[in-house]
């Protein structure tokens, strides 16, 4: 990885390079966006952040992606990116962070597996096209009708 000479490197470098995004472009507009963010102290949210901040070492950040936020310490620095394993080294993710994580992913394998999908198969057979046919006639009927 490419360690830094200065101990800075602009955040959204940093964040290319830890692989929390695919390409620079995307690091900026989270960051523009408000989805980036120095970790909140107590009950206070965190600083909004610009692309061109200066990222050390011990810094910690929040980062909101989807529904799922994460709470970075840096470990380290770099202005490149390099593979998955080098990328995990240069953060370390809080344990309150970690947990919210898994628990969220729980719970969303839970709903998609309450949830029954119908399974799509292409094109409807005629039988398929017979009990939808159904289904629309007797939930969408007229309800005057008798």
């Amino acid at each position: 990885m490419g360690e830094v000479a200065d101990n800075a490197v602009r955040i959204d470098k940093w964040l290319w390079a830890a692989r929390f995004f695919k390409t620079r472009g995307l690091a900026v507009d989270a960051i523009d966006a408000g989805h980036v963010r120095r970790a909140a102290s107590g009950g206070m949210q965190g600083d909004r952040l610009k692309p061109a901040y200066n990222v050390r070492l011990g810094d910690s950040f929040s980062i909101q992606r989807g529904d799922m936020e994460q709470i970075v310490f840096v470990e380290a620095l770099s202005d490149r990116r390099g593979n998955a394993t080098e990328a995990a080294k240069l953060y370390r993710e809080s344990s309150e962070s970690l947990r919210s994580r898994e628990e969220k992913a729980l719970a969303r394998k839970a709903s998609d597996a309450a949830q029954s999908w119908p399974v799509l198969r292409g094109r409807p057979t005629k039988q398929d096209r017979r009990s939808l046919a159904h289904f629309f006639a007797k939930n969408y009927r007229d309800s005057t009708d008798p």
